[in-house]
């Protein structure tokens, strides 16, 4: 954006969109609660460490679908989101650890983590908050952990509907991520097979080493864009 959102404006643009989400809840669960993401899972898990339970952030859980199944691998994944109402429905159905933080006032640990799953999440921070915030999921993570991020690709930012959204193209996306100390992996765009196409999905994936996080950022709108980060 050219204008920088007041501290006024940025409480109003996570109040508005929670607003919205926890107006919705149930819909929201029925709605994706049967999405296939396994691209997104088998994405994240490629890059950790094998034969391991890891520590996972589900950093935007929502009603708890993906820090599920994460547990049901034998990981120990604690999810986050902003919606109460989300937080509750996690904690019953998965039976995990849920943070009840809003995105642009966490509180999270130092290196408590070896990766984190930020799906569909990440494109609700407006981008000049977007720094701090990769910063702090960086610190959150142990050395040469992974970040997995998707989010709808564009090139706009603003209201839609009462949600408010970043949408960015690769190359932004990229930079964000290096400047917070990731090392990008590999990315790729949903379905891979119609990269052309703009109703497409991508992938980004980085990993960080030692004192950085790694990280994986996807980006979807129309289209998807995911990438694996590593810290170094």
């Amino acid at each position: 954006m050219s204008n920088l959102l007041s501290p006024e404006q940025l409480e109003n643009v996570e109040k508005k969109t929670l607003n919205h989400y926890e107006g919705n809840a149930q819909s929201f669960w029925h709605g994706t609660k049967g999405h296939d993401v396994s691209q997104n899972y088998r994405a994240l898990l490629s890059q950790c460490k094998q034969g391991t339970s890891l520590d996972i952030l589900d950093f935007g859980c929502g009603p708890g679908r993906d820090v599920g199944y994460f547990k049901s691998l034998g990981h120990r994944p604690v999810g986050l989101d902003g919606s109460q109402i989300f937080c509750e429905m996690a904690r019953r159905y998965s039976g995990c650890e849920i943070l009840c933080q809003e995105f642009l006032a966490l509180d999270l640990p130092t290196a408590a983590f070896d990766a984190v799953f930020a799906n569909a999440s990440l494109f609700h921070v407006p981008s000049q908050e977007l720094p701090r915030i990769l910063a702090e999921l960086h610190t959150s993570l142990r050395p040469g952990g992974i970040l997995f991020s998707s989010n709808p690709r564009g090139n706009n930012e603003g209201w839609s509907g009462d949600r408010y959204g970043n949408f960015v193209e690769f190359d932004e996306a990229s930079s964000s991520l290096r400047t917070a100390r990731f090392s990008i992996l590999s990315h790729y765009y949903r379905p891979r097979v119609c990269r052309e196409i703009s109703n497409l999905g991508s992938r980004l994936f980085a990993k960080a080493y030692r004192s950085i996080s790694s990280k994986i950022f996807n980006l979807e709108r129309t289209s998807n864009l995911k990438a694996e980060i590593k810290k170094y």
